[in-house]
């Protein structure tokens, strides 16, 4: 591994710039920086939902989307890198061959599904929001600058991803999900 890091203060950034990996910089609410940080939490995020599905003895599940975290790095380094294309439609079936083999094991939905029943469950479901708004914030980028379309379709499916996980975990450990109960409409 040749570069490091022996320094992690730079000062470069104190009057709100950041550089990007090709040596420009940008705004650190500029939509590129936007998308890039909304990445790096649902990163976070799905790095977090790992941990609670391998102790909670979910580690095929775990196996299995453990390797979304590197895709979503790799993401994060397109994002830095203006013009670099990692993410294919090889990565975007991926996820639909996911999604496809959890969702056939699954009952069929008749209900809108809350976060919660467990701390997995919610975590699921807390990953799937933060992945709508890092999808959200490629968009506004997308509309700006040229990015990769196929990116953009990568977090519009593991958004669905993460849904159809959270209803797996659910059935993985035979805890009921949480459906909306909708307000009585008013009597007159």
């Amino acid at each position: 591994m040749g570069f490091r890091l022996s320094k992690l203060y730079t000062r470069t950034g104190d009057k709100g710039q950041t550089g990007l990996a090709d040596g420009s910089r940008l705004g650190k609410d500029h939509p590129r920086i936007e998308a890039m940080g909304s990445v790096d939490e649902l990163n976070s995020q799905l790095g977090l939902l790992l941990i609670e599905l391998a102790a909670e003895g979910l580690s095929e599940l775990c196996q299995t989307m453990g390797p979304i975290q590197h895709r979503l790095f790799d993401l994060g380094g397109e994002l830095a890198v203006p013009g670099y294309d990692i993410i294919s439609a090889g990565d975007v079936a991926g996820l639909e061959e996911l999604i496809d083999g959890f969702n056939g094991e699954l009952a069929p939905l008749k209900n809108f599904i809350l976060p919660g029943g467990s701390r997995c469950i919610a975590l699921a479901h807390l990953a799937r929001s933060v992945c709508r708004r890092a999808e959200r914030r490629y968009l506004t980028l997308a509309n700006q600058d040229p990015v990769n379309e196929q990116a953009l379709i990568y977090l519009n499916r593991l958004s669905d991803l993460l849904f159809v996980a959270a209803r797996t975990i659910a059935r993985l450990q035979a805890t009921p999900e949480v459906l909306w109960e909708p307000k009585p409409k008013p009597t007159l």
